[in-house]
């Protein structure tokens, strides 16, 4: 086993911000070949600004001190900019999960691929799980 078969992966996309807004209100009003698509692999999406309003929100009710990420994901949606971005970008979830064996993300990815410019999709990415390899959210001064 190489040290990369311990990492999981997930794919996200970005679309146009049409389709970001019909996502967002109704997924199945989805184009019929991404609709497709996320049929075939049991997949779904969630929008990154909409999750991580939900981890706000949630942290907000149950107190912010139990969740580490909360004042990074608190600005980081109340950042205009960055609301934007994450605004148009989607983490696909296989099987209810955010993360899942390279072998699915690749086919994913592929697929999704394929779909850009027919389907509202901008930009498809695959994810690993290593920490190293992804930004993370910068350590506070205390």
């Amino acid at each position: 086993m190489t040290k990369n078969d311990a990492w999981l992966f997930q794919v996200r996309i970005t679309v146009s911000p049409e389709t970001a807004a019909i996502l967002r209100r109704d997924p199945e009003g989805a184009s019929p070949a991404l609709r497709d698509l996320l049929r075939r692999h049991n997949a779904s999406l969630t929008c990154q600004f909409d999750a991580f309003s939900d981890y706000v929100n949630e942290a907000e009710r149950l107190g912010p001190e139990k969740y580490p990420l909360y004042q990074w994901t608190r600005e980081t949606i109340e950042n205009p900019e960055k609301k934007a971005k994450y605004l148009k970008s989607f983490t696909v979830y296989v099987d209810s999960e955010e993360l899942y064996p390279g072998e699915t993300a690749d086919l994913l990815r592929a697929e999704l691929s394929a779909l850009a410019g027919i389907a509202g999709i901008e930009r498809v990415v695959k994810i690993d799980s290593n920490p190293a390899n992804n930004p993370q959210p910068p350590k506070r001064v205390q």
